[in-house]
């Protein structure tokens, strides 16, 4: 790919400004424009050059933010990202990492069977089937979804919410959960139910929907130029951590890499991918350090 190529992608439109003003609605206009949101998601999602793995884990990551905050154990972005990432096999990890490897398991995997093992025992069979997604507008579901989840297990909350988004992707026809709802989340939001969840689920869905249209255009850029450099890449083993970087929110050289290359070749090469503006350090540390896109 090359730099028209890459240029080309400032075409995936952002949501249109009439979607996403911030105005007093109505629940019928809210209900409206959240439509709208979803349909210009859904459009955007179908582009081939948005790396869909790489969208999902980093929206995991918001999702876990945000969930761990609900729970009252409020923890950053970079923690979390040290927490799950610098972890090895066997590590145990603390509230936040626990909530972060719950989300980024469920929307790794399509929704089924395996998606519904995460869930506790009394939500397990809460997952829309897929007619009655069919029967159902998509945030009328993933609201009365999220209801009936918090009614059956009040403490439960991240469960509730993967549960929420899993079927808005349903109900959409997704194959993998994405972090919608969950990313926008408010605990005074959660303690509603009926139609006044539903309308401001809508009201979340409008800003979530703007907020992944813009994080996909952001990645589908660095992915593009992640692809352009690849070439120049002579290492052993460049292919398959290229690979890792456009499916992970984030790896350690000596953590991801380990069995593909030594742990000096792994450094090397993302320093050397920083040095090309393919991917960028996220720490700011000068050791245990973290890239990504």
């Amino acid at each position: 790919m090359n730099a028209t190529d890459i240029d080309l992608l400032d075409a995936i439109p952002r949501l249109p400004a009439w979607i996403s003003a911030q105005g007093v609605q109505t629940p019928e206009d809210a209900a409206f424009l959240s439509g709208a949101a979803l349909s210009a998601l859904h459009l955007t999602l179908g582009r081939p050059e948005i790396p869909q793995a790489l969208l999902r884990a980093r929206l995991a990551l918001r999702a876990a933010e945000v969930s761990i905050a609900l729970i009252g154990r409020p923890e950053a972005a970079p923690a979390l990202r040290d927490e799950v990432h610098l972890s090895r096999p066997g590590d145990q990890l603390g509230p936040g990492g626990t909530v972060f490897r719950q989300w980024h398991q469920a929307t790794a995997q399509p929704i089924g069977r395996g998606l519904v093992q995460l869930l506790p025992e009394p939500l397990q069979g809460e997952l829309p089937t897929k007619g009655q997604a069919d029967r159902c507008s998509p945030v009328t579901l993933a609201a009365e979804t999220l209801d009936r989840a918090i009614g059956l297990c009040p403490r439960e909350e991240v469960a509730a919410l993967i549960l929420a988004d899993a079927a808005l992707a349903r109900s959409l026809g997704w194959d993998h959960v994405l972090p919608l709802l969950s990313t926008t989340m408010t605990s005074r939001v959660l303690r509603r139910g009926g139609a006044e969840l539903r309308d401001s689920c809508h009201r979340l869905v409008i800003t979530a929907a703007g907020d992944i249209i813009d994080l996909a255009r952001d990645l589908s850029r660095r992915a593009a130029r992640l692809a352009a450099i690849t070439p120049k890449l002579r290492s052993k083993g460049a292919g398959a951590a290229v690979d890792l970087f456009l499916t992970r929110d984030a790896l350690s050289p000596s953590v991801a890499l380990t069995g593909i290359m030594s742990d000096r070749a792994a450094r090397r090469i993302c320093d050397r991918l920083v040095d090309l503006g393919a991917v960028r350090e996220m720490t700011g540390r000068p050791s245990f350090r973290l890239y990504g896109l």
